[in-house]
């Protein structure tokens, strides 16, 4: 496994290349829901320009207008061979695959396939939001096993869980988000074959949401769900949008174990028209071709986590933070602060900084918030700051 370094050589931190002016022209999520005087540190958008081959094979597809529909496995071939390289996952068989439109679709397809109305599907929490939404959207019923005080999944928990989640007889699911947001923890090969074993015993299939995968930096190893003991069984999404940053540049890839090819073959054909031709050639491009631009946002990513904890311990020491191995969302435990339940609410009424409110991520997420990294270290100074004066 690439071993991320703190500083690397070449190019240069993609998150000091932009001014908060140039970032304010944007137009997308992150930049037009709030006033122009709120610093945005929410959503899942990076601060960062395109990597350079992500931008030249765009523009070669419009300047030839090659924006017609999706065809071939040049995505599915691009991101086996970032894996093999990246993870030594050699399992990853391109016939396995199938484009989705994004990874949250790509979820529910998945879940279509090993679910029926009605049936539980099983989340850690506190998750990632649209988890539920989607979820309930498809008419089927959320069943939470919180991970533990260390923000690890807890067996003894996920077992029970499952008991209840099977005890009338009904199927039922896991949706695994690994590496695991908000928390940013990287489960390990350990932990995750004690996930597969329980879902054999219990009849439980999982399906792993892994699209932050390649955002693991330090010594941490990311291992794929589909890789370990008892995976086989799994389907998995996979997407380069966050780690290059191409959530508007709709594609992703549903990947199937072994023993799941005949679930993934039963997905609908219309299913794999709504992935953008443009995106996949975009995440093609930055599987092949961008991985230099991810070690420098990586080493950028690692030193932002360390800056805030530095900021944190100096200027609100009694909000605990503890950086994880993955994803470049900080997960931050404002209880102490004596705030309510939701303290993202008085950080951008008083503060002007908008953070995720931690309620939505559900059991464990009162008196929390999600802080994005990927930005500047000026602007998440700037935001530690305005935190600590919105408490005066």
């Amino acid at each position: 496994m690439t071993r991320i370094p703190h500083e690397t050589s070449g190019e240069p931190n993609p998150l000091q290349l932009l001014t908060l002016d140039r970032l304010r022209r944007r137009t997308s999520m992150k930049w037009r829901t709030y006033p122009e005087d709120v610093l945005p540190l929410w959503v899942a958008e990076m601060d960062v320009p395109l990597a350079e081959p992500v931008v030249r094979a765009v523009t070669d597809a419009l300047e030839l207008g090659d924006t017609g529909y999706p065809a071939g496995t040049a995505y599915a071939q691009a991101l086996a061979a970032f894996a093999e390289k990246r993870w030594d996952w050699d399992g990853l068989a391109v016939e396995r695959t199938a484009i989705v439109p994004d990874v949250m679709l790509g979820v529910v397809e998945m879940l279509k396939l090993v679910t029926g109305y009605g049936d539980a599907v099983v989340v850690n929490s506190p998750v990632y939001p649209p988890f539920y939404h989607f979820l309930e959207h498809m008419d089927r019923r959320v069943v939470q096993a919180p991970l533990g005080a260390d923000g690890r999944i807890d067996p003894g928990v996920l077992e029970e869980t499952f008991r209840q989640a099977v005890a009338d007889g009904r199927r039922a699911a896991l949706l695994l988000c690994s590496p695991h947001n908000p928390t940013g923890t990287v489960h390990t090969a350990e932990e995750l074959s004690a996930v597969a074993a329980l879902a054999e015993r219990y009849g439980v299939r999982v399906v792993a949401d892994e699209i932050h995968a390649p955002l693991v930096v330090g010594d941490a190893r990311f291992v794929p769900y589909l890789s370990v003991p008892g995976g086989e069984r799994g389907l998995s999404l996979m997407s380069a949008s966050k780690a290059w940053n191409l959530a508007g540049l709709k594609a992703a890839l549903a990947v199937a174990g072994p023993d799941a090819a005949a679930d993934l073959a039963r997905m609908p054909e219309e299913v794999g028209h709504g992935p953008s031709h443009v995106g996949i050639i975009a995440h093609t491009a930055a599987l092949r071709d961008g991985v230099a631009w991810l070690d420098a946002l990586l080493a950028g990513l690692d030193t932002n986590r360390r800056l805030l904890a530095d900021l944190l311990a100096e200027h609100l020491p009694a909000i605990r933070y503890r950086p994880g191995d993955a994803t470049y969302l900080a997960w931050l435990d404002c209880r102490a602060l004596g705030l309510g339940d939701d303290p993202a609410d008085v950080f951008l009424r008083r503060g002007r900084v908008a953070l995720n409110s931690g309620i939505p991520f559900g059991t464990g997420g009162a008196g929390h918030v999600r802080l994005n990294l990927a930005t500047s270290r000026e602007v998440i100074t700037e935001a530690v700051r305005r935190m600590a004066a919105a408490l005066d």
